[in-house]
């Protein structure tokens, strides 16, 4: 399978500030690839970039092969987005939105497959103008979906969601890039990107810091932690950072598990010394530490 978006050195600036500096990244057919970053990184920028929203000053960007620009969008048209809130008619239904922006009637399985799963049978012949934030939220993903694009863009798409809306939403996108719709999804919740993504674009200061997958970023950033209770916290704390284990901060014998072998020298080191360990726990790393963690490396290292 090939790349379905291709960016390519993308320069953008607004005026004096130089917002994007040479980002270069690529989305793979049927692929689930997380945007993320801290707030005024350029994710949105990106993304309207893609969109042919606002103009570049160099690089180049590809769907399926066709170069985008403002002037230039063809390749736009197998393109479904949802950037930051959707735009609706406040007198229109929600089921007058998707058959709108439908093409044609042989998306009305589509459209109606779409409204299941999003849950949104009992208000979607309702005016959009009395729509809650989650609806208008559903909304907007479904219009993004409706003529099954190749490729989705999605910024915050789960604002406004309550927890069961987010699940129907990631079982959705899940099932959708199943059967070949790649997805770029900029999100602050990343307990829930975590869950979703299977490619990570992390972005600091307009700048690409690390590609990579999912899987790949949690294990390389060494989060998963060994917690231990013992006879002696303290003495075991000061044994082990004497035998060069990385400790988290704090009382507790929390230890940074960066090795197959981790566990097993911990405990030989601790029962060699007489200390009696009472209890121990495996804590998986999470996305929000790893992207702490390469972001700060990343600012150290300039």
């Amino acid at each position: 399978m090939g790349d379905i978006l291709t960016v390519h050195n993308l320069n953008k600036s607004f005026g004096s500030k130089h917002v994007l500096h040479d980002v270069d990244f690529t989305v793979g057919e049927g692929r689930i690839v997380g945007l993320i970053g801290p707030n005024g990184a350029g994710k949105s920028t990106i993304m309207k970039t893609i969109l042919g929203l606002i103009n570049y000053e160099s690089g180049e960007i590809q769907v399926a092969g066709q170069t985008v620009t403002p002037s230039s969008h063809e390749a736009l048209a197998n393109v479904g987005a949802l950037i930051e809130y959707p735009g609706l008619y406040p007198y229109l239904t929600g089921w007058d939105h998707l058959d709108l922006f439908a093409n044609g009637d042989h998306q009305l399985i589509h459209i109606q497959r779409i409204i299941s799963k999003l849950n949104m049978d009992d208000f979607i012949k309702r005016l959009a103008r009395g729509y809650s934030v989650g609806m208008k939220q559903k909304l907007g993903v479904a219009m993004a979906l409706v003529n099954e694009p190749s490729l989705v863009i999605l910024d915050e798409p789960m604002n406004g969601l309550d927890p069961q809306s987010i699940k129907d939403l990631r079982d959705l996108i899940i099932e959708e890039s199943q059967k070949g719709t790649s997805f770029l999804i900029s999100s602050h919740i990343l307990s829930e990107l975590e869950k979703l993504a299977q490619d990570v674009l992390i972005i600091d200061k307009g700048k690409i810091v690390s590609a990579t997958t999912m899987h790949q970023l949690l294990v390389s950033q060494g989060r998963n932690t060994i917690f231990l209770q013992t006879s002696d916290d303290p003495k075991a704390r000061d044994l082990l950072k004497a035998a060069s284990f990385e400790l988290d901060d704090g009382p507790q014998v929390r230890i940074i598990d960066r090795a197959d072998d981790t566990l097993a020298s911990a405990l030989k080191t601790l029962i060699n010394a007489g200390l009696d360990v009472n209890d121990m726990q495996r804590e998986e790393g999470s996305l929000e530490s790893s992207l702490l963690d390469l972001l700060a490396k990343d600012r150290v290292a300039d």
